[in-house]
């Protein structure tokens, strides 16, 4: 989800496999060249940082196809909003194209910052394949108010990653609930922090795509929700303050300290065999398995997340992140910057990405699941992605989302260093956020 590598390593079996791998060239299907006006032939696409792989992967394959340079603006992954947002307030309009976490749709919809693209996407069809996409998150990363403003970029969702060399050694079970994950981290912890290693990794950071990320995968499997039915929040319910004492329990047996923990250092401890368990996006896997640095090669598997009960039949996965492109509102190249927007979110580049260890990417398209060349890239989290993301529980979109999450991301970061009880973390983000949203 949120890692970049130095290098895009574009591995065999994505090359040689049939079935529209399209990595290049000739073997590129599916996008008509969109005639272009004399002087025309670059386009601008601010990026996060983290998913310049992906960038550059379709970019550079856009312009072996139409001839269209694609400039890539790389950005802070918490910068994205702003960025744009003062790209069309000073007039600079710089962007074409620009990447948004989904959380951010309605209000990137209701301040005018992105093009309207229901029309188009009815138009070209054929070509967008808006049936191909993971109905859920499609609906989540671009809808506001009945309208389309997005294409998905990349889909997110967390599994629970074990160490199995790890586990032999205490003898234990992979966890299924989330009580048994919470008395695993404190064995392990008791039992082997001598020697460096802690019993999970929690990503405590204050930083809503992180620690409200981890937080919300107990949101969805406690019976609980942010928003009410009719888009009020439901933060001090039995359920939610369930989650809050659950999520606290663990902290003192995770990694030290969990709000210092963000996905570069969480990764690093799983990679480095110095955690028994962790939360993670899908292109973990990758990173596990394909990384040369990577300690626990073959000595790692992957699961759906616990559930309340142990039955798996009842869990449901979050949205966790996640990220869509847009047309900039002021770009003088809609039409050109359309091709792009369909060529990056499409089949064939969906599929490339998501195979490609380092851009970043993970599936929002049932065809790229279902590809015998994602399944071989990613054999033990394919399954896992297509059924999460289907009932995943999305985060709020409107346009007061990135606010609301703020607040709750900084006061689940006091909660986990005991500044604050679960109680008072929980009422104190209800009565901010009914102030907010009167």
């Amino acid at each position: 989800m949120i890692i970049s590598r130095p290098k895009i390593t574009i591995s065999r079996r994505t090359l040689l496999k049939s079935g529209s791998a399209a990595l290049g060239g000739t073997m590129l299907t599916g996008l008509t060249a969109p005639a272009i006006a004399q002087g025309d032939n670059e386009l601008t696409i601010m990026i996060a940082q983290p998913h310049v792989g992906g960038a550059e992967l379709a970019s550079k394959t856009f312009e072996e196809r139409t001839g269209v340079k694609v400039n890539i603006d790389a950005v802070p992954m918490g910068a994205m909003y702003q960025q744009i947002a003062l790209d069309q307030q000073s007039g600079a309009n710089r962007y074409d194209i620009f990447q948004n976490w989904y959380c951010t749709i309605g209000a990137v919809a209701a301040n005018g910052l992105a093009v309207d693209i229901t029309d188009l996407i009815e138009r070209d069809k054929d070509v967008v394949q808006p049936d191909d996409f993971i109905q859920n998150v499609y609906d989540a990363y671009s809808l506001y108010e009945g309208r389309r403003y997005s294409l998905p970029y990349d889909a997110d969702n967390h599994a629970l990653y074990y160490n199995t060399e790890l586990l032999e050694r205490l003898g234990a079970e992979v966890p299924k609930t989330w009580d048994e994950l919470n008395a695993l981290a404190e064995r392990a912890t008791a039992e082997l922090s001598g020697e460096g290693i802690h019993g999970h990794s929690l990503m405590g950071m204050p930083v809503p795509l992180l620690n409200v990320s981890t937080f919300a995968n107990r949101v969805a499997n406690f019976g609980a929700n942010f928003l009410d039915a009719d888009g009020k929040p439901a933060m001090n319910t039995p359920e939610m303050m369930a989650v809050a004492e659950n999520y606290t329990a663990l902290a003192p047996h995770a990694s030290p300290t969990p709000p210092e923990i963000g996905y570069a250092e969480s990764l690093a401890l799983f990679l480095g065999g110095r955690v028994v368990t962790m939360e993670g996006w899908m292109d973990l896997a990758l990173n596990a398995q394909q990384d040369t640095d990577s300690m626990v090669r073959d000595k790692w598997g992957v699961v759906p997340l616990p559930t309340l009960t142990g039955d798996p039949s009842t869990g449901r996965a979050a949205l966790n992140a996640g990220f869509g492109v847009s047309l900039s509102a002021q770009s003088e190249k809609q039409e050109l910057a359309w091709e792009f927007l369909k060529w990056i979110s499409g089949v064939e580049m969906t599929l490339a990405m998501s195979s490609t260890n380092g851009t970043g990417i993970d599936p929002f398209r049932t065809s790229t699941v279902e590809n015998p060349v994602y399944q071989e890239a990613a054999p033990q989290t394919h399954q896992i992605v297509k059924e999460a993301l289907t009932n995943a529980m999305p985060w709020p979109t409107g346009p007061e989302a990135p606010q609301m999450l703020e607040i709750l991301s900084r006061d689940l970061a006091t909660m986990l260093v005991g500044q604050k009880s679960p109680e008072e973390t929980i009422n104190g983000v209800q009565r901010a956020w009914e102030r907010i949203l009167r």
